[in-house]
This record gives C-alpha cells, sequence and structure tokens, in this order.
C-alpha cells in the first residue's frame, strides 16, 4: 500500500467518524474537501416573475426567483427586505402552450437571510394557486 493510498484511507475514516468535516488536507497537491449540505428538500433553478403582495394587492416590490423548492425561495428584489419580516408573495407560473388563463403561487413565509446583489431567502409556509 502506498502513502498516498493511506492517506487517502485516513481521509475516508477521518470524515466517517468526523461530526462535520470541513477540510481535511492531504498530500501537498491534493485538497479533499467536503462540504455539509444542510438542506432538506430539493432546490430547483427557475427564474421566474415575483412580487409581494400586500393586504391581498400587489406592492411596488417586483423581482424574480433564482430557486424554488418546497420550503423556501430564493429570489431577487427592488427594494431591501428586513430579515425577519413575514411576508406573503406571489410568483407567476409560465402558461402552458395554448392556454389564455394566468397560474400565480400565492405564498406566506418569512425572510431568512439576505444575499449580495439583492436577493434574499424567504420561507415558504403555505401557499395557494390562483387562477386568473
Amino acid at each position: 500500500m502506498s502513502a498516498r493510498t493511506k492517506l487517502i484511507e485516513y481521509y475516508y475514516w477521518n470524515r466517517s467518524l468526523a461530526s462535520s468535516p470541513l477540510l481535511t488536507l492531504g498530500p501537498p497537491h491534493y485538497k479533499f474537501i467536503s462540504v455539509i449540505e444542510q438542506r432538506k428538500n430539493r432546490r430547483f433553478e427557475l427564474r421566474l416573475p415575483f412580487e409581494l403582495v400586500q393586504d391581498g394587492l400587489p406592492e411596488q416590490t417586483q423581482g424574480q426567483t433564482l430557486n424554488l423548492s418546497s420550503s423556501g425561495v430564493l429570489f431577487t428584489a427592488t427594494t431591501p427586505l428586513q430579515i425577519g419580516r413575514s411576508i406573503e408573495y406571489q410568483i407567476s407560473l409560465p402558461k402552458m402552450p395554448g392556454s389564455t388563463v394566468d397560474v400565480r403561487l400565492r405564498c406566506v413565509g418569512k425572510v431568512l437571510r439576505s444575499e449580495p446583489e439583492s436577493s434574499f431567502a424567504a420561507t415558504l409556509e403555505r401557499y395557494e394557486f390562483i387562477r386568473g
């Protein structure tokens, strides 16, 4: 067994026993990086029109989704949003070919974090489909 094989075996042994390894170094020309994924639901890269809603009427804040899962959304917005704020928002879904009916996903959630370039993450706690 070579020295390289021993280091790789150690890495895998160490990785399985460590509670949350972020970086384990091998030979000088190798870096083994282990990233821990904390999301519970699969995210879908979707660019869809997004708007905040207040008292059932659209606000001036609009943007687009960057990704979407069954528990949350990452979106851009034209105005800053406060972390912790409860929000109601609508996501416009693409029309089916030959359809004349608009379908939107109306959601309620809370802003979790802000990211560079005016993007925000929010939970998706409740939702309903709106036609028309």
